[in-house]
């Protein structure tokens, strides 16, 4: 059983308008419930806090699993994951013109796009056929 309690799911949920956090599908469009994330894991010193808690599909939480860092692949540098609490998705990403690439604009967008491989064919696939019915790319406020 969760340790995080419903009403603090719910807020969370509410909170990143039932999008992954990290790649912005909606929980509309992906056949799993999205997962409530520990974004600094516990075993690296995060809590159960809800300013640690963020939304995000099985695909990102689970590449992302216990990362905290990972390597900007054009500077190969080690730099921290994006973090949704801190960080501003416009800033260090945008979509491609397909809708369907996510792209890095800083060496945290593009080390989070590797890490959690975001642009792995499957990935791509589920998105083109997102934006071939309309659904794609999310407006983003």
């Amino acid at each position: 059983m969760s340790r995080i309690p419903e009403g603090v799911r719910q807020r969370v949920r509410q909170r990143a308008n039932h999008r992954c956090e990290y790649c912005l599908s909606h929980q509309d469009y992906v056949t799993t419930r999205l997962q409530i994330d520990h974004v600094i894991p516990l075993i690296h010193g995060g809590s159960d806090d809800e300013d640690n808690l963020g939304l995000a599909c099985g695909g990102c939480n689970g590449h992302k699993w216990t990362k905290t860092e990972g390597i900007d692949p054009e500077s190969e540098q080690r730099v921290p994951l994006f973090y949704p609490r801190l960080h501003t998705w416009q800033e260090h990403f945008a979509w491609g013109m397909d809708g369907a690439m996510m792209l890095g604009l800083t060496p945290i967008g593009r080390a989070t796009i590797f890490a959690l491989r975001m642009n792995e064919e499957p990935a791509l696939t589920v998105r083109r056929n997102w934006v071939h019915a309309g659904w794609h790319p999310p407006k983003i406020s």
